[in-house]
């Protein structure tokens, strides 16, 4: 398989190949498993989320509301002394 990439990923690719002396497949064949394991992660955890909600153990929440509370749990942290 033959796979194109921009010469600025390249460029990265190969510095880090040179840095940590390994080859660059080996570095994009790690990095791709590494991703796909992190993708399949996430659709599993979406994936229970979404049957959280359906079977009515959780309740759903419309973005403003989410925001709105993030943002105030987060000025909250921000003025809080240690």
């Amino acid at each position: 398989m033959e796979v194109r990439i921009s010469p600025d990923a390249e460029a990265k690719l190969l510095e880090l190949s040179g840095r940590t002396g390994r080859p660059p497949a080996e570095i994009v064949e790690d990095a791709l498993a590494g991703y796909s394991a992190e993708v399949d992660a996430t659709r599993m955890e979406l994936a229970r989320r979404l049957h959280e909600v359906r079977a009515g153990n959780v309740k759903p929440t419309d973005a403003a509301t989410a925001f709105s509370a993030l943002r105030r749990k987060s000025e909250e942290r921000r003025t809080r002394k240690p």
